[in-house]
């Protein structure tokens, strides 16, 4: 960062050389022009009106009436006065050339100071951007240029410096929960595998079945690991750009996805209704039925025995719109707008990490989409996910088709 502001500051004096030299070019051949066309009128004006000859009628040398060829022409006379008016003319016009350049010279060095002054102050805001990116770090993110002044091209840039900060201080921050979120997640099953390890280590009348028993909580807490780390690797794609772009249809992804759950909402004893519209979007379809399952997903666990889950799809101008809704406990609306953080879970005892609408609402911003939290007084959670609809130009094929093997989605 330090590196870029010296970058900014060393254009910005070559800019302000540059607007300097142009000023001063520019001024210099307008003046020019000038007082070329001035000395060219002035150099007609003298050679067309004969002065010498006017002089002369003024001295009382000549008749009043007298005409500029007054004198015979060719007469020694006449050859003296053109000769006179000749070195008359030319001396004046070399004074008026001389000073005339003089001026010029001078005025453009004038000229060439009050652009370098007004180049400066033009260029003045650089120096603050260069200052702040100089003082910006990764620990010290919340610097902000806030430039004042009018709205031109360097406002626009300070802005746009800003809004970058903005974006690396709230990227920084996740980053930094994500990792100490994601540690401490880890750390529990390790401290829980050097548990059993230790525990069986130290008792040396340790039988077959104690050791199997060690092995079976072992192999669950490295399932438990394995899972996590999927989650966390499935959630870091799902922030990356989306590099597929296959039409697709919402409403066929969440019935795949109902489909796939009914033993789960059997067991929860949660009945799935399903208004499902046609919604065609393009995108990658693996990371979209991700999307849905986890809704799905999230719904069912996070329910009350007896409870309904919505599930509904549709067109909403130009955009697709999935929106699942699921019953329950009231939720303070602050609380559920923190959901989408990594690892944050109303209910601990529920199976899983938190990650699930971390996921949604990564998989929806790589799409061109917004995702939308609510938390309704009668209870449970509404989420509106709206994604970019494209209409269908030909006939969805079939989901085995479309996503050919199902992937085996793990908890989130």
């Amino acid at each position: 960062m330090a590196e870029r502001g010296a970058l900014i500051g060393a254009r910005a004096r070559t800019i302000r050389l540059r607007l300097t030299a142009m000023y001063a070019g520019v001024f210099l051949v307008c003046g020019a022009a000038l007082l070329t066309i001035g000395f060219l009128l002035v150099r007609r004006n003298l050679e067309g009106h004969h002065p010498l000859h006017v002089a002369l009628k003024r001295l009382g040398l000549a008749p009043a009436h007298a005409q500029p060829t007054v004198f015979a022409p060719g007469s020694r006379t006449d050859r003296l006065i053109r000769a006179i008016e000749h070195q008359v003319i030319s001396q004046a016009l070399h004074t008026l050339l001389l000073e005339y350049i003089g001026a010029l010279v001078v005025v453009t060095l004038l000229s060439s100071l009050i652009g370098w002054l007004l180049a400066g102050r033009a260029l003045a805001p650089l120096r603050d951007i260069t200052a702040t990116a100089r003082r910006v770090s990764s620990e010290n993110l919340g610097e902000r240029i806030a430039l004042r002044g009018p709205d031109d091209e360097l406002k626009e840039l300070a802005d746009t410096f800003d809004g970058m900060l903005a974006r690396l201080d709230a990227a920084f921050a996740s980053q930094r929960h994500f990792v100490a979120s994601a540690s401490h997640e880890l750390r529990t099953p390790l401290a829980i595998m050097r548990t059993e390890v230790d525990v069986a280590l130290a008792d040396p009348d340790a039988t077959t079945d104690d050791l199997r028993a060690m092995g079976e909580a072992l192999r669950d807490m490295v399932d438990h690991c394995e899972r996590l780390i999927a989650s966390l690797l499935l959630l870091a794609r799902s922030e990356a750009a989306v590099k597929r772009a296959d039409p697709t249809d919402l409403a066929t992804l969440a019935g795949d996805c109902i489909t796939d759950l009914q033993v789960v909402a059997r067991d929860a004893r949660v009945e799935i209704d399903s208004e499902l519209s046609p919604a065609p979007c393009t995108g990658d379809a693996s990371l979209l039925e991700r999307l849905i399952f986890n809704l799905v997903d999230n719904g069912l666990r996070h329910n009350v025995p007896g409870g309904r889950l919505e599930v509904m799809t549709e067109i909403r101008g130009t955009s697709a719109v999935l929106q699942v809704a699921n019953g329950g406990d009231r939720i303070d609306p602050a609380r559920a707008q923190t959901l989408t953080e990594p690892f944050r879970r109303l209910d601990r005892s529920v199976d899983g990490f938190g990650l699930g609408l971390s996921i949604v609402r990564s998989v929806a911003k790589a799409h061109g989409g917004t995702m939308a939290l609510s938390a309704p007084a009668t209870g449970g959670l509404r989420v509106v996910v709206t994604l970019p609809g494209q209409a269908p130009r030909r006939s969805p094929p079939p989901a085995t088709e479309t996503l050919g093997a199902r992937p085996a989605f793990t908890e989130s």
